[in-house]
């Protein structure tokens, strides 16, 4: 029933952006509505790569200390829209992009819509992963590693896999 709504919003969006240029540009002139939309065009880029980054270290962070990041990866995809609204020409999708840089409101959303965002753990065995050499700050390895002696471990290999190269006999 309201999909009906989505060729009308593409119908009347770039309308309206088509009259927010005419009204801004007779306020404030040609060339100072150009320099807003190039203005606002780089302090987008300028914010998601800053906030892009913030958020990827708190996602790292997160993921480390075994939660499931979930409101985070919701903010990230807030700041990527948002900065991608801050690319696009027209200055009712800056004003949106430039209210969802900002934490309060990026709450409010996740709060409307994080009741029906549900993150699912795909696998109930934890998993190890090896960090080869390095190491943190403090000099200690980050996450669990499993040391195995040679006779812990062993391969079975199936000998009618294409995979499997020559036996190696011993002498």
């Amino acid at each position: 029933m309201r999909f009906f709504l989505v060729p009308l919003f593409l119908i009347v969006w770039p309308l309206a952006e088509i009259a927010g240029f005419v009204l801004v540009g007779r306020a404030l002139g040609l060339w100072a509505t150009l320099g807003l939309v190039i203005g606002t065009a780089v302090l987008g880029a300028f914010l998601l790569r800053r906030q892009g980054m913030h958020i990827l270290r708190e996602i790292s962070t997160e993921g480390r200390e075994g939660r499931v990041p979930g409101r985070t990866l919701i903010d990230g995809a807030m700041i990527v829209i948002a900065g991608i609204l801050l690319l696009l020409p027209g200055f009712i999708t800056d004003i949106i992009g430039l209210a969802l840089f900002i934490p309060f409101v990026r709450g409010g959303l996740w709060s409307l819509i994080g009741r029906r965002i549900v993150v699912v753990r795909t696998s109930s065995s934890t998993r190890y992963r090896y960090d080869g050499d390095r190491s943190s700050p403090g000099g200690k390895k980050s996450g669990p590693v499993v040391d195995l002696d040679e006779q812990d471990f062993h391969r079975n290999s199936n000998p009618s896999s294409p995979w499997a190269g020559p036996k190696n006999e011993e002498h």
